[in-house]
């Protein structure tokens, strides 16, 4: 747990009162000194959001709807009830690695920003959240766009984008201590602290966190620390504004899954470190620290346009260990040691793999404003510095000096994007949409650890449009979008040899939706097509250095409908669910199979295939009742129908059904002396149900008989975490 000083106890009582607030009628505090004409709220995201009119499936979570769940699960967690969506987590209780699919589409394919900087790794293009561990707690929104979406910065959207913003300005003191405790031996403990608006110009706000937990896989434990630091000066018409953040994760490994026959007796087991004789090795874990800085200035230069500019660093460096039994020397470009004039060929060894990266650049936009259209141009730039090394740090037969590096390469990755977007009323109904965006991307790498010689060097132009038009209706509105989206292969991809290089993929993207609200229901429909051409697949064929490498296939595509609604009869009920109904398939699909009778693989092909790890449907609900004042209880159900492991659409290799319940208390006590008291219970998985959101498959053909080896990463049953937060 975090100790709290009597310093920062001091810190809290003494913010909370000199607070320049006043009680209103409902016991809350609201801001007296709320300036009148400097800028509170961050323009940076408008360039990568879409904004109220724009024609796109959207979804936008605040402050208080994301502090409810904010228990110390990672952020996909957080976004489990939003629609279309699939979590998972490596140690079963979304602490430590998670991951997150949205229509099918897994991370590496959603394009994620904070404030509107990339943060997609720019080499697999995937996104680690437990690098930001409580990220969540410095976040006042979140806006997920389903499909291709607005233009935005960083790796192609395929699936979806996701905007987090945390620059939103606090003109009030605070101080907030949140702790919570549950299964698994879970902590999570934050201070949050901040100075609000000091003579309408100056602001401080700071974070500090840490989690920890056992994990509920054998041995899938978490220590994870972060904190965040935001400084600003505002000005009528400008504000200066740095944030630094960091988050250090040290989380044992569970990221082979557990296989099938072990899965029926022990749910647990976590083969990581098992290589080791006897007890499983201690620290077979992966550490590795993020630091970001970013740098905004925005100006306003008149009533109608503004002026927003960003710069940014990321540092990241870590490894992670592993007991390697049975290593041959020569596979570590060592010479065979000799003892007693005989040559030892293996050896059980500890080795490190390390990433030692940097990543900066810079974006700025320039967005104009009136009464009946919005433009924003725009663009940016970066420079990724990537080295790949690992390190044998202890050989069990001895003949290797100490840190000794085994293989050492390093990437290089340069972009440069820009683009213009334009809306523009017309006849007080109708708002059409244009969007075009320019990106050129140049990667190069200098090797590969299992294939030192192998260089690759790529430069692409990519142009990516989108148009749409919304149309006002009588409480609510109409929407219609088409976008094109183009994306580069990951680092693992171009590992396939100089003959079999990957192709750029590219999607096409219609959106049709409709949405009414009134203030006792509402409801909405999006019916969605996305078409691909050389969509990158895995389908069981190995590479040049024996690896499974993904492969282009012509034509795939997502045909789905995604169904909002809410209900709020009395003021005890309200009631929020989501309902997607999907087709995902491939057109025309080869599968590889290795062939350990006769050598080599067999093929096999498939027509119409599903998509693997793309559920026909999902389903998601919050139903909260509120019996007393302070008291809201909330159940949420959550549904996702057979999941397939492959491309084979063999049931043999697919992830069941699952039905999932949780349910959530929150209290908040009156308090006179503090601003907000609020205790929360959750009960995750109520019902004990036993489930897998997540897994992997290989096959291979032996005595004849095409066998499947599957891989599971099962969740948590029945499971607990309380909240205790504490608002001054």
């Amino acid at each position: 747990m975090l100790k709290k000083s009597a310093s920062l106890v001091a810190l809290s009582v003494i913010m909370a009162a000199i607070a320049p607030a006043q009680e209103n009628e409902r016991g809350r505090v609201q801001d007296t000194v709320t300036p009148k004409r400097v800028i509170l709220e961050p323009i940076e995201i408008r360039a990568v959001r879409a904004g109220e009119k724009s024609p796109f499936t959207q979804t936008t979570l605040g402050k208080a709807a994301l502090g409810k769940n904010n228990l110390g699960q990672d952020i996909p967690f957080l976004l489990n009830q939003t629609p279309s969506v699939v979590v998972h987590s490596d140690a079963g209780n979304g602490v430590g690695y998670t991951g997150i699919r949205i229509r099918g589409t897994d991370a590496t394919r959603i394009n994620i920003t904070l404030n509107g900087i990339p943060y997609n790794d720019a080499e697999s293009q995937g996104v680690f959240f437990v690098n930001l561990p409580d990220f969540a707690s410095s976040v006042n929104s979140i806006q997920v766009q389903r499909g291709i979406g607005t233009s935005t910065s960083g790796t192609g959207a395929f699936g979806a984008s996701i905007n987090m913003s945390t620059n939103e300005t606090r003109t009030v003191p605070y101080a907030e201590l949140n702790n919570s405790y549950g299964s698994f031996n879970s902590w999570k403990n934050t201070v949050n602290v901040g100075t609000g608006l000091i003579g309408n110009h100056f602001t401080l706000d700071g974070r500090l966190s840490r989690i920890t937990s056992d994990g509920y896989i054998d041995r899938a434990s978490s220590d994870l620390r972060s904190y965040f630091l935001s400084v600003a000066w505002i000005t009528e018409k400008s504000t200066l504004r740095a944030n630094v953040f960091s988050g250090k994760e040290k989380t044992y490994q569970a990221w082979y899954g557990v296989d099938e026959a072990t899965l029926e007796t022990n749910r647990r087991f976590n083969a990581a470190g098992t290589e080791k004789p006897g007890e499983p090795y201690d620290n077979e874990t992966d550490n590795y620290q993020q630091t970001h800085y970013q740098l905004f200035y925005n100006r306003t230069l008149n009533s109608r346009l503004n002026l927003q500019s960003a710069f940014f660093y990321t540092r990241g460096l870590g490894y992670y260990e592993q007991y390697k039994a049975g290593q041959y020397y020569m596979d570590y470009g060592l010479a065979y040691p000799m003892y007693g004039g005989d040559t030892v060929f293996t050896t059980d060894l500890i080795r490190q793999l390390w990433l030692d990266n940097h990543y900066y650049g810079m974006n700025a936009s320039l967005q104009y404003k009136d009464e009946q259209k919005e433009i924003i141009a725009g663009g940016g730039g970066s420079r990724y510095l990537g080295d790949h090394y690992g390190k044998v740090i202890w050989a069990s037969n001895g003949g290797v000096e100490k840190d000794y590096r085994w293989y050492n390469q390093d990437a290089f990755k340069n972009e440069i994007y820009a683009f213009g977007k334009w809306q523009q009323q017309w006849k007080k109904k109708t708002t059409f949409f244009a969007d075009i965006q320019y990106r050129y991307v140049q990667y190069d790498l200098n090797g590969f650890r299992n294939n030192p010689g192998l260089f690759v060097s790529n430069r692409w132009n990519f142009l990516n449009p989108k148009a749409g038009v919304r149309y006002a209706l009588r409480n609510g509105f109409a929407y219609f979008s088409w976008a094109m989206a183009n994306k580069e292969p990951n680092r693992d991809d171009f590992e396939a040899g100089q003959e079999n290089q990957p192709r750029p993929e590219r999607l096409q993207n219609l959106e049709l939706g409709i949405e009414k609200r009134k203030p006792e229901w509402s409801w909405g429909a999006t019916v969605y097509y996305m078409r691909y051409r050389d969509q990158l697949v895995l389908t069981g064929k190995i590479n040049d250095v024996g690896a499974y490498a993904r492969t282009n296939i012509p034509n795939s595509y997502r045909l789905g409908l995604e169904l909002q609604g809410g209900w709020k009869p009395v003021k005890w009920f309200n009631g929020q669910g989501n309902l997607t109904l999907s087709r995902n398939r491939i057109r025309d699909y080869t599968a590889y199979t290795d062939d350990y009778d006769d050598g080599g693989q067999k093929t096999e092909f498939f027509s119409n295939t599903d998509i693997s790890f793309s559920p026909t449907i999902t389903g998601a609900a919050t139903l909260s009742f509120t019996p007393l004042r302070h008291l809201e209880i909330a159940l949420l159900p959550k549904y996702v129908s057979r999941q397939y492991l492959d491309n084979t659409t063999r049931k043999s290799r697919s992830l069941d059904p699952y039905f999932v319940q949780d349910l959530r208390a929150i209290w908040t006590i009156p308090q006179p002396w503090i601003r907000e008291t609020t205790l929360t219970f959750q009960l995750n998985n109520m019902f004990n149900a036993r489930y897998e959101p997540n897994g992997y498959t290989f096959s291979y053909i032996y005595n004849g008989v095409t066998q499947a080896a599957n891989y599971y990463y099962p969740m948590a049953g029945l499971n607990f975490m309380v909240g205790l937060s504490l608002k001054m």
